[in-house]
């Protein structure tokens, strides 16, 4: 059975009956999770072998695991800094931050990748600025250059731990003040304006060949009368042609308030697959993920598995499991080194 074009949450911590029945259904490809679905890192283990188990190829397992404010597991993981404190760090010593970038990034992957969990949505490649209700200290810097620098080798940690990356949130939401977990955000600057800042980082990763991005719910009005999720000239003209980027596109949860151009969660899904998203997720309601599930009449090309199978977690480089692998005491100390100072977190169910 092919991977489908959903993913979706579960409930608990187990998998109950209803939960098996759904992630059976050849409409859904993916599960992602929340902390709500955690309690340890055994019980995480146990949960993740479950899933797979279920289906071949395996459902892919996904969660929201940045660090700062948006980091789903903590007790049992290593309590990540926010990736603004690299940038800061960047400014003053540019070689040490870009090795502090990759031993995160490993860190992150390695602890994630050992409890059976394939892929986090990272890194962020968003611009930094101050007055971003949802991005803020979740971006590496304001500088565009140096965002790619930085996440380019994030994302170096992240493969050498066994895991692909997922870019977000294209074409840049740092720019906007308004939440799109809330209402629509507006951008009415120009796709030339856009090139020249906010979308170098993801062209360069995009060359690099990262495996996914994730689109934001964001209106450009000067580029398309849609938000992007559901713009085929940003997914296919902009995104596949013009920054030839060859990865799977996740949309942002289409239960947010920025997605809801449509009631209809059948017509947003069919929307968001029609303009080039390979895997739609619908967050925090079942019923709707149901309905959309029983519903979807989407047949995917076959490159669109293509591109999601390059999401499976694979086995981290080097000797040892991820507690006695060399590399761990390397990011520890790196970790400790950046000293991360506490910050508010996002509310637990809140996609990022």
């Amino acid at each position: 059975m092919p991977l489908g074009s959903l993913m979706i949450d579960i409930q608990g911590t187990t998998l109950n009956a209803e939960d098996r029945n759904v992630l059976a259904h050849p409409a859904v490809g993916g599960v992602i999770l929340f902390s709500r679905n955690y309690e340890s890192r055994e019980q995480l283990t146990a949960l993740t072998r479950e899933i797979h188990a279920l289906r071949t190829p395996q459902l892919l397992i996904s969660v929201d695991h940045e660090g700062g404010r948006v980091q789903r597991f903590r007790e049992g993981f290593s309590a990540l800094p926010p990736l603004i404190r690299l940038g800061h760090h960047y400014d003053s010593a540019p070689a040490e931050a870009l090795r502090l970038a990759a031993d995160l990034g490993w860190l992150m992957a390695s602890e994630l990748r050992a409890t059976g969990v394939d892929f986090s949505f990272a890194p962020i490649l968003d611009l930094y600025s101050g007055h971003s209700r949802i991005i803020n200290d979740r971006a590496f810097h304001a500088a565009p250059e140096i965002v790619a620098k930085l996440a380019q080798a994030y994302v170096r940690g992240m493969h050498a731990a066994g895991m692909a990356a997922v870019g977000k949130h294209f074409p840049g939401h740092g720019s906007v003040v308004a939440d799109s977990h809330h209402e629509l955000p507006v951008d009415r600057r120009t796709l030339q304006t856009l090139r020249s800042r906010d979308l170098l980082p993801f062209r360069l990763l995009a060359a690099a060949g990262i495996e996914g991005m994730m689109p934001a719910h964001i209106l450009f009005p000067k580029v398309d009368s849609v938000p992007v999720g559901y713009s085929s000239r940003w997914l296919r003209e902009v995104l596949r042609q013009e920054l030839e980027f060859k990865g799977a596109i996740f949309s942002d949860d289409l239960s947010m308030s920025g997605a809801a151009i449509t009631r209809g969660f059948v017509e947003r899904t069919h929307m968001a697959l029609s303009a080039g998203c390979d895997m739609c997720l619908i967050c925090n309601d079942r019923a709707a993920a149901s309905h959309v599930i029983d519903r979807l009449e989407f047949i995917p090309e076959p490159l669109s598995q293509v591109r999601l199978m390059r999401l499976h977690g694979r086995r981290m480089e080097g000797e040892g499991d991820w507690l006695s692998h060399p590399r761990r005491q390397e990011a520890l100390a790196a970790l400790s080194r950046m000293n991360a100072e506490p910050t508010l977190a996002l509310g637990d169910d809140a996609p990022a």
